[in-house]
């Protein structure tokens, strides 16, 4: 049996689709449909059942995934010992204000000692990331969370982020020595996406204090978000690291409202089964300095 029907079989399980498995492998319908028939008949079971438009695994197909991720595996790391650990892909999921604003220094020093190492991010919501990880599809994942959300994966928190809560310079509420929640009471925010977590942290926190607000505009891009809070009169809140430089430059004010839930602990997800090559190690090293 070769190993690429069992690297077909997982793209087909997460995707949950034979023509979006063919379409992320560059394989024809029938070469997929192919192989996870000869895989079914190789073990004399049903790994697929329809469900809807979708596929989903059936039981053996369940218990198939999890040894085939720790095969697959295996097989990259003697990839990776064979050639001295020189190469290699490092796979990285995370979303968008840690992939912009906290990984390119670490990227590029891991790339200047493997230079033969080739880095792929995939930046995505949360959810996505830990489905991820658990399938075996990224090699970890980096995360804005208050504490890990699935304990059968392994958590490392790399630090604290405090969140800020950033206007325009000549925003009346920039006056004020010192804010409290409530005088932030019908103010106008922009916001980041609904599945975002600082955005339902805030928003748990405003209406557990009873403090209204108005939601002005929606924006799933941090750099997008600054922008349109730089030419409007909207708040809006961000991890320090996304808003930072425009801080230091003057275009956007912090807000000078200090409160205990407005932080987040930077986390590096990993399957607790995850083989750790150099590479992995060393950028975990990087991250965690």
């Amino acid at each position: 049996m070769e190993l690429t029907y069992l690297h077909t079989f997982r793209e087909v399980a997460v995707r949950q689709s034979i023509t979006r498995a063919a379409e992320a492998l560059g394989y024809a319908q029938s070469s997929v449909t192919t192989q996870i028939q000869k895989l079914e008949k190789a073990y004399n079971v049903q790994l697929f059942e329809r469900f809807g438009k979708g596929l989903r695994l059936t039981q053996a197909g369940e218990e198939l995934l999890r040894i085939a991720v720790q095969m697959l595996d295996l097989y990259k790391q003697s990839q990776e010992k064979l050639a001295k650990q020189g190469g290699g892909t490092l796979t990285i999921g995370t979303i968008d204000s840690i992939a912009s604003y906290y990984l390119p220094p670490l990227i590029q020093r891991i790339r200047e000692e493997h230079p033969e190492l080739s880095i792929r991010m995939q930046p995505d919501r949360e959810p996505v990331i830990l489905s991820k990880v658990s399938e075996g599809e990224i090699d970890f994942g980096l995360l804005l969370d208050k504490k890990p959300s699935d304990l059968s994966l392994t958590w490392r928190t790399i630090r604290r982020e405090p969140l800020v809560i950033i206007a325009r310079p000549d925003h009346p509420l920039t006056t004020f020595q010192r804010l409290e929640l409530q005088q932030l009471d019908g103010a106008e925010w922009l916001m980041t996406e609904e599945s975002c977590n600082y955005r339902i942290m805030l928003e748990k926190l405003l209406r557990s204090q009873g403090v209204s607000y108005h939601i002005g505009l929606e924006l799933g891009n941090p750099e997008a978000l600054k922008r349109c809070v730089k030419a409007g009169s909207g708040i809006a809140i961000l991890p320090r690291m996304a808003a930072d430089e425009e801080l230091r430059r003057g275009e956007l004010a912090a807000l000078p409202l200090h409160h205990s839930e407005l932080s987040l602990e930077l986390m590096l997800v990993l399957h607790p089964k995850k083989w750790l090559s150099n590479a992995l190690r060393r950028f975990m090293e990087l991250c965690e300095q």
